[in-house]
């Protein structure tokens, strides 16, 4: 008796794609470049079991799906590029019953120069990427999650962790002051869409609901006088809840980046800690990591 295949899928994984808008009547260009997978599920067990390659469509093949869709269709917002590609493999193909696609949106931005935006030049500022997950199922619509990662952030003061249980395995001090740095990850779940035209329907929400994330995001951190990671992140959660009714939950995941005070009493007295910390170390492992979902306690009215 053979082995039955429970769950498969394939596909093409970092295709990078970098694609620019020239526009003619002011000479401006913009540009974007993703680095994607797209991977597909449906009637491919004998591929498998069987060594059956006629229902294998090559990965080289989804690799030039995604160049030609990129030339014929917007790339953004990320959101709209996704759904694309996930409604053509299951259009085209009557076996492929479900297409995912990961697109990670890498960062340029546009130069000033001597106080002006420069028409074609880009910095990447920041390692920072805007990420989405889109996955199109036949018969049931698309799921987009979407998401900020690798937005770097710290601040020297307005931070402080107290009050937490404390037994025979804890040797951390309380403090009322501390400095507080994060990796930011963070994503959101939009509502079920029922087909390409209704995310089309809604394409001025992804990036308004991207750039408040984001806005939520810093001015939360910097302005709480955060008790705690989990205390802050959760206020950012319910903000970004409430700025866009489709969407459903906000996770956060964040590591506590630590810096520690370096105690230099043995030269000669230096004083270093305390209020008197001015030079640190700073750690890269072992870290704190927090995460949370936060979801509605009632679906809103759309």
């Amino acid at each position: 008796m053979s082995a039955p295949v429970t769950a498969a899928r394939y596909g093409k994984d970092n295709v990078r794609v970098y694609k620019v808008h020239r526009d003619e009547k002011t000479g401006v260009q913009t540009v974007v470049e993703m680095t994607i997978c797209v991977l597909l599920e449906g009637e491919i067990e004998t591929s498998y079991t069987k060594a059956d390659n006629s229902v294998i469509v090559a990965t080289d093949s989804i690799k030039n799906t995604i160049y030609i869709l990129a030339k014929q269709h917007p790339v953004t917002p990320p959101e709209l590029f996704g759904s694309i590609l996930g409604t053509h493999f299951i259009q085209k193909y009557k076996h492929i019953h479900a297409a995912h696609a990961h697109i990670i949106t890498h960062r340029w931005t546009r130069m000033n120069i001597d106080g002006k935006p420069h028409p074609h030049s880009f910095v990447r500022d920041s390692e920072e990427t805007r990420n989405v997950q889109v996955d199109v199922t036949e018969g049931a619509g698309i799921d987009i999650k979407s998401s900020i990662t690798g937005l770097t952030v710290l601040k020297s003061t307005g931070s402080q962790f107290h009050g937490f249980l404390r037994d025979e395995y804890t040797t951390l001090k309380e403090t009322w002051d501390r400095i507080l740095s994060t990796d930011v990850d963070a994503s959101w779940q939009w509502k079920r869409f029922s087909d390409l035209g209704e995310v089309r329907a809604n394409i001025p929400k992804f990036d308004a609901a991207w750039s408040a994330a984001r806005e939520i995001t810093l001015k939360t951190f910097a302005q709480d006088n955060s008790a705690s990671v989990q205390a802050t992140m959760y206020k950012m959660s319910e903000q970004i809840l409430a700025i866009e009714p489709f969407i459903e939950t906000v996770e956060y995941s964040l590591p506590n980046k630590h810096y520690f005070e370096v105690d230099l009493s043995w030269h000669k007295g230096l004083k270093n800690l305390g209020k008197d910390a001015e030079v640190y170390a700073p750690q890269t492992n072992p870290n704190g990591l927090i995460k949370c979902t936060v979801g509605r306690s009632s679906k809103p009215k759309l």
